[in-house]
């Protein structure tokens, strides 16, 4: 898949209103991010993500105001990893460059064995079994990871596969994080689960195999179901938070006809 730079571009030209709609590639928007409400799943229960009312309702001026003030941890619902939440001299979150947020994607579906096996960590077997399939995943790309577990959004104990303080949750293998990192030098990588590393995982060691190589993640992404498994583009954009390890993230597929 080669990147479509004049593609991107125009996305982005569209996106702050300098070009006009018939300019713009016919296509569909994929929107994969959840909300963010006092729904949203975190890694623990003891902090979430708070919304305060200041204002709301008719001004003594006659008009309708409203205004609220927002509180949440930087890891929790669909968000962003920045390199440096694993890596010491990894990137922040304001420092990941935009060509690793923004660029064309593939789908890895693990979803049958990941349905067998709560603690299925993808491997690099999947890898070629994709590739045998789709073709060479393109240098450069950003991978979705597909578990299926999405379905269980916004059940924390589902999701997460809690048994007590033990979560079991699929993922990627830290074997195919190094292996899409030295070979494909995949830009970022995805999972609609909580981690990027199984539920089980006590070393997080498919974390440190992308980030110390200034690889970051993106966590929760919803709606994978709706993604093929190659031809579409990804824009990733985080709450830009200075010095940040990761931030809730926005992040919408687009699909060119």
């Amino acid at each position: 898949m080669k990147f479509k730079f004049g593609l991107l571009l125009l996305i982005a030209l569209v996106a702050i209103g300098f070009a006009s709609r018939k300019d713009f590639p016919n296509g569909e928007w994929i929107d994969l991010s959840y909300d963010f409400s006092a729904e949203t799943i975190y890694w623990t229960t003891d902090d979430g993500f708070r919304k305060e009312t200041v204002a709301e309702g008719k001004t003594p001026q006659g008009y309708y105001y409203s205004s609220y003030k927002i509180s949440t941890p930087e890891h929790g619902g669909t968000h962003l990893d920045a390199p440096i939440h694993f890596a010491e001299n990894g990137r922040p979150a304001d420092r990941v460059p935009l060509t690793d947020l923004i660029g064309p994607a593939v789908k890895i579906d693990i979803s049958v064995k990941a349905s067998a096996d709560r603690d299925y960590a993808m491997t690099v077997n999947d890898v070629a079994a994709w590739e045998k399939k789709n073709g060479r995943i393109p240098d450069g790309a950003i991978v979705l990871i597909q578990t299926g577990y999405g379905k269980f959004w916004p059940d924390r104990t589902k999701y997460m596969g809690l048994e007590g303080e033990v979560k079991h949750f699929p993922s990627l293998g830290p074997d195919a994080a190094r292996w899409l990192v030295a070979n494909r030098k995949i830009r970022a990588a995805g999972i609609d689960t909580a981690s990027i590393d199984v539920g089980v995982s006590t070393t997080f060691e498919t974390h440190v195999a992308l980030m110390t190589k200034n690889v970051p993640a993106f966590e929760n992404v919803a709606n994978m179901d709706k993604l093929p498994e190659k031809g579409f583009q990804i824009v990733a954009l985080p709450m830009k938070i200075k010095d940040g390890s990761g931030g809730p993230l926005r992040i919408v597929a687009f699909l060119p006809d």
